[in-house]
């Protein structure tokens, strides 16, 4: 394989994906999702949005400073205070990139209200500015596949001559198709002048379901960096998922020759990390890390993989970091097997916080046959709570429904470290049950999701809650599981309760999420 060949993995999990309604990540979750990045051998790490807030900021500057391998590159709107602030977070990386952003396409030409003429001299000066304070530069034309021909060729050529080293070409709205992807690119760098100097890169949302296969169509035309997220996470439907683009490249190099620095054996692990920390499980089916990608149920798989495994797989598990022994986890299971477990789900713990959470797995394992894989995934997501946090906790619930109303619930809410009970009614238990966590800690946030499933199979199947709360435009979403519904339920609303109650402290009653900049492809 040629250097011709060698494809650049951009990944933005730490700044679009993290857009995700939800998916905000702590400080320190942000440090460990960079290190395995890094470790893993992403090109290019997106760590943030530096000017977006303080934190956003902090978390940039330090991932720069700890980065071994990855060029960690930080995004900027196209005025030159927005360039400063993240040259200013990136600039103590061993290899710093400043990623500026304008929307070119009519649409996204009226947010600031530009000419043609007015946003081709905003990019050549805000380009020009970047590339004076760092030598790696990358643009992007925002909404790139609806800008007019003319008008993107015109200011492509002006991102290179200011100093551009990378031109990416966003799909923002993920409404292209393969075949336009590919031609896209391919007339770009044969019309602009000094295109061969810069690499092409493609990032594309995933609206339509063809982020991946438009990335790849990409490359076949000669962009040379894919920007991705692990699990796909991002704003809308999500982008392309690095997972799928790394191990398409790794098993079709008959009809895709090119080369990547990831190491797939990272994947799973990553993958999982990345779920836990963001709220946002995969789905079952999941191309490559879902936990069906290498399941196989019925009679004729199981006899095909019994006598070859490739007749229904295209790579093994072991290429994306499973391993090839299943441990089974039950009542009878001791503290070896569960630290084995987590840590091939992706969880490290120390003696002590593996003591506390075994006991809550063998109080499962009481209530259960078996408890798989997402049981203790819910398990970890459920004994994850900071208690500096914690300003309300579920102490005791005890709820009363069935054919004949009214449906009501009794509870016990520690506030504040102060014992307080409530009874209240309400249209069924779970209503009932908010009801009553009302009644003692009022509130005015909007109850924006509700979501229940059922983690493993069978009638002692954990329930895992979603509640999504909104308040003044502050969003927080709370999860648990348990294996009765209401009380997960309740858990979860709590839990969302607090995660406000610590945004609206840290934000001072302001929502990040209201800057519409964010989003830069």
């Amino acid at each position: 394989m040629s250097d011709a060949n060698r494809v650049l993995i951009f990944d933005t999990t730490l700044r679009d994906g993290e857009q995700s309604p939800g998916a905000t990540m702590s400080h320190d979750e942000k440090l460990e999702i960079a290190a395995l990045l890094d470790e893993m051998g992403v090109d290019i790490i997106e760590a943030g949005f530096p000017i977006a807030s303080e934190g956003d900021f902090a978390a940039v500057s330090e991932i720069a400073r700890a980065a071994q391998n990855a060029t960690i590159c930080g995004l900027a709107r196209a005025n030159l205070k927005d360039i400063d602030r993240c040259w200013e977070a990136v600039k103590h990386a061993k290899s710093p990139r400043i990623h500026t952003f304008i929307g070119t396409s009519p649409l996204h030409r009226q947010i600031p209200n530009l000419t043609m003429d007015e946003m081709a001299d905003r990019i050549h000066e805000t380009v020009t500015h970047a590339r004076n304070l760092c030598d790696n530069v990358q643009w992007s034309p925002m909404d790139a596949t609806r800008t007019e021909w003319d008008y993107l060729c015109r200011v492509i050529e002006i991102a290179i001559k200011a100093g551009a080293t990378t031109i990416n070409i966003p799909d923002t709205v993920g409404y292209t198709a393969p075949r336009e992807s590919a031609a896209l690119i391919s007339r770009l760098i044969e019309t602009v002048p000094g295109a061969a100097d810069v690499v092409f890169a493609t990032h594309c949302h995933n609206d339509l379901g063809m982020a991946t296969a438009n990335s790849l169509a990409a490359v076949e035309a000669g962009a040379r960096q894919i920007e991705c997220t692990i699990n796909g996470l991002g704003e809308r439907a999500g982008n392309t998922a690095l997972e799928e683009v790394v191990m398409a490249m790794k098993t079709r190099h008959d009809i895709m020759p090119f080369t990547t620095g990831v190491d797939s054996r990272k994947i799973m692990h990553i993958s999982r990390r990345v779920a836990a920390v963001s709220g946002f499980a995969v789905q079952p089916n999941k191309a490559i890390v879902g936990k069906n990608a290498f399941a196989h149920e019925s009679g004729i798989h199981q006899d095909g993989m019994l006598k070859n495994p490739e007749n229904f797989e295209i790579m093994r598990p072991e290429d994306v970091g499973l391993s090839a022994t299943n441990l089974v986890m039950g009542k009878h299971s001791g503290r070896a097997a569960l630290r084995s477990k987590l840590a091939e789900l992706g969880y490290e713990m120390g003696d002590n916080q593996l003591k506390d959470v075994f006991v809550r797995f063998k109080e499962l394992a009481d209530r259960k046959k078996e408890v798989f894989d997402d049981d203790l995934v819910a398990l970890m997501r459920d004994a994850s709570a900071d208690p500096e946090t914690e300003h309300l906790k579920l102490k005791f619930l005890r709820v009363v429904c069935g054919t004949q109303a009214p449906q009501s619930a009794d509870i016990t809410l520690t506030v504040d470290g102060e014992d307080q009970q409530a009874t209240a009614q309400g249209d069924g238990p779970v209503d009932a049950a908010f009801n009553a966590v009302k009644a003692l800690y009022p509130h005015g946030a909007r109850l924006q999701l509700y979501q229940v499933h059922a983690v493993t199979e069978g009638t002692d199947a954990q329930a895992t809650v979603t509640v999504r709360m909104e308040e003044e435009g502050v969003l927080a979403t709370g999860e648990a599981a348990d294996t009765d519904t209401v009380v997960a339920s309740c858990k979860a609303y709590v839990t969302a309760l607090n995660r406000l109650r610590v945004r609206r402290d840290k934000l001072g009653g302001k929502d990040t999420r209201e800057v519409s900049y964010k989003d830069a492809g």
